[in-house]
């Protein structure tokens, strides 16, 4: 397929993506101030489903991407969204801890299958100079589902209601399914590239382990510590902000600021991307983005006046921006040079468990030593990761943006 083609169906596979998305992300938004009308007996269950999504996705994650090389793409995203479509509209419809919980583990094995299936179909249609950037379109346009579902959500729920509501965003990723047969091609995912791909020096190739590495820190310390506690790090502030003479409370601050993340990020995560496929190469940008995002972390405990202070922490959001795409892509290079199902499918298990780590740890840390220990240890983390990348030699096999920035042949 020609370039056009190519870009075309990655962006329909993102939003494809951000309409399955509509349903967890207006969940999130709703479920803890509707939770009683969904017959839930405490604010204990609420936390248990919103995160039962991401616990169930660890195991999940090998066995999914096993499918993958038994099925079609198509056949796999397909049910992804029937999936999606099921269990958005079961929000609406069930009552009940135990039919909701199965229903968002049920979620998580539509995520999985989405982002397998968007992992593997980008890897078939870039190659080493413009994988960075599909990535990044692909990351960037899919988060337009968290952004509708969230700012929509709330307000459809507290006006005709959470039922009816969450009927609505299921009804909206319908259409998705005749898109996903006409545009996702049946073909399966390749199980190797090159020889000695699917032997167990799969995983003995340092540039695999870093890459993975790299991505659990990256999800542990942006998806669970700085997202799960930035309500909780606004509130400790005591900021007090108002509009139109109405206070601000740190939860709706919260949600602003993610809510601008998800707004730039259909523009600024190709951009990202494009430069990390250019001359400076994903090294470069990976190492610069980690020690800018130590500088940042370490400053969020710091006294600083509010409008400075707030200015940090969408700066936090920019590295994320970067570091998300940069990971993804550096993992997606990893993949070409041997397995694209094994090194692909262990990444995701890698940033899932990271992403349902980070809250744990940074609850269990924040309770014991304090939030200002937590983003310090955060920053320091940051700093051994930065370090460590900036240090290594690159392999000969990685891409050539990337050999042209370390500019060495041994391995990482």
């Amino acid at each position: 397929m020609n370039e056009v083609s190519n870009r075309r169906q990655v962006t329909i596979i993102a939003l494809i993506t951000a309409v399955c998305l509509l349903g967890d992300s207006f969940l999130y938004i709703a479920l803890p101030t509707h939770w009683r009308e969904l017959g839930l007996q405490s604010p204990l269950q609420v936390g248990i489903l919103l995160s039962a999504n991401r616990f169930v996705r660890l195991p999940l994650n090998p066995l999914i991407g096993w499918l993958y090389q038994k099925i079609s793409r198509r056949s796999g995203i397909v049910m992804a969204v029937v999936l999606a479509i099921a269990t958005t509209a079961s929000y609406g419809l069930l009552q009940g801890f135990w039919p909701l919980l199965a229903m968002r583990c049920l979620w998580g094995a539509a995520w999985t299958f989405l982002r397998l299936g968007a992992f593997f179909t980008i890897l078939d249609v870039t190659h080493d100079q413009n994988r960075g950037v599909y990535l990044g379109r692909y990351n960037g346009l899919y988060r337009l589902g968290s952004l509708v579902g969230m700012l929509a959500g709330g307000l459809l729920a507290d006006q005709v209601g959470f039922s009816a509501a969450a009927v609505l965003f299921a009804a909206m990723a319908v259409p998705a399914l005749p898109v996903v047969l006409r545009i996702v091609p049946a073909n399966k995912t390749e199980k190797t590239i090159g020889s000695a791909a699917d032997t167990p020096a799969v995983w003995r190739e340092p540039s695999v382990l870093w890459s993975l590495l790299a991505g659990l820190l990256v999800a542990m310390l942006y998806q669970g510590v700085f997202t799960s506690t930035l309500s909780y790090v606004i509130d400790s502030r005591e900021i007090v902000l108002t509009a139109a003479g109405t206070a601000i409370g740190a939860a709706t601050l919260a949600g602003i600021l993610q809510a601008i993340r998800w707004g730039w990020e259909p523009w600024l995560a190709p951009l990202f991307g494009k430069l990390s496929d250019g001359r400076h190469g994903r090294r470069s940008i990976f190492v610069l983005s980690l020690l800018l995002a130590c500088c940042l972390f370490a400053l969020i405990p710091m006294p600083l006046p509010t409008g400075v202070w707030l200015a940090v922490l969408l700066a936090v959001q920019v590295t994320s921006t970067a570091l998300t795409t940069v990971t993804d892509a550096l993992a997606s290079d990893a993949a070409v040079r041997s397995s694209k199902a094994k090194v692909m499918t262990a990444y995701s298990v890698a940033t899932d468990l990271g992403a349902a780590l980070g809250p744990l740890l940074a609850y269990f840390i924040a309770g014991k030593w304090g939030l200002a220990d937590l983003y310090w240890g955060s920053a320091f983390l940051l700093l051994l990761l930065a370090l460590r990348w900036g240090m290594v030699k690159m392999e000969k096999a990685e891409c050539p943006s990337v050999q042209r920035d370390a500019g060495g042949s041994s391995g990482l």
